[in-house]
């Protein structure tokens, strides 16, 4: 009776937090597609025909199309580079002694703990004096820079699970450094990989503060960033808010649903190398 309860009780906390999760994005989708009349009187209720017609005035009145090419231009191309250049110097701390190694990770590491808004000042200064503000660039090299530790945080743990032996092998079969990077160490860490790429590029998708710090014009403007500015254009048309809501939150539940095996995988090998 005991394990039972026990049983039973676990997964009623699952099953709640679940529902708590999934309700209100369950609720956005499906608002998109009902009419204000429908979303006023029957908030709760399944929309009675899947109507396209707000997404599409969303992307023709309000040139969403733009803002979502953006974002996924800065947010695309800032993932790629840090994943090469974090991945190789997460590889370089997991596997080589060298002076200061532990001091230059900490300090890595540490960035964790520091307020965006702290860097807001400096990091506005510098891109001003670069004469990049308000383009794609700027941007990029911001949301590249944001996320070092907690990229160096997972690739670092991801690399140290591949056996030194296998490096040491392939160093005296002749292998120069990056033959055992490319062909050996990152294949392997592919499930670290997916886990800082997914984490990283949702970060970057979602990024509402600097992108409005660091951009005037509406040709740079990201899918955050540009629901903001419509907020009062959207005040009393529900159906449309709800529907430039959905272009925002559906691409990072895809990503992260394509690559979760991968995510999960990184967790569970964390875990275990701990």
């Amino acid at each position: 009776m005991k394990k039972f309860i026990k049983f039973v009780s676990m997964y009623a906390v699952l099953a709640f937090t679940v529902l708590v999760s999934i309700f209100p994005i369950l609720w956005i989708i499906m608002s998109a597609f009902k009419t204000n009349g429908q979303i006023l009187s029957s908030p709760f209720s399944l929309p009675t025909q899947f109507d396209f017609s707000p997404f599409i005035k969303v992307f023709t009145h309000y040139n969403f199309l733009r803002y979502t090419i953006n974002s996924f231009i800065v947010s695309g191309v800032a993932t790629i580079i840090a994943l090469f250049l974090f991945s190789l110097a997460a590889y370089v701390f997991a596997k080589y002694e060298f002076r200061g190694k532990t001091l230059f990770y900490s300090l890595f590491v540490l960035t964790m703990l520091v307020p965006g808004f702290a860097r807001a000042q400096p990091i506005f200064s510098l891109v001003l004096n670069l004469n990049l503000y308000d383009t794609r660039t700027g941007l990029i090299f911001v949301y590249l820079s944001g996320s070092i530790a907690m990229s160096m945080f997972i690739l670092k743990a991801a690399f140290l699970t591949i056996p030194r032996s296998m490096d040491e092998s392939a160093l005296i079969d002749g292998a120069s450094f990056w033959q055992i990077f490319w062909k050996i160490n990152l294949p392997l860490a592919t499930s670290g990989m997916a886990t800082a790429g997914v984490l990283m590029f949702l970060g970057n998708w979602n990024e509402y503060f600097y992108a409005m710090l660091l951009t005037a014009s509406p040709r740079i403007r990201t899918l955050p960033l540009a629901l903001g500015f419509f907020t009062e254009t959207f005040s009393y048309n529900y159906t449309e808010m709800f529907a430039a809501l959905t272009v925002v939150i559906v691409p990072g539940i895809v990503i992260y649903t394509a690559f979760q095996e991968k995510v999960q995988q990184s967790i569970a090998s964390s875990g275990t190398k701990g």
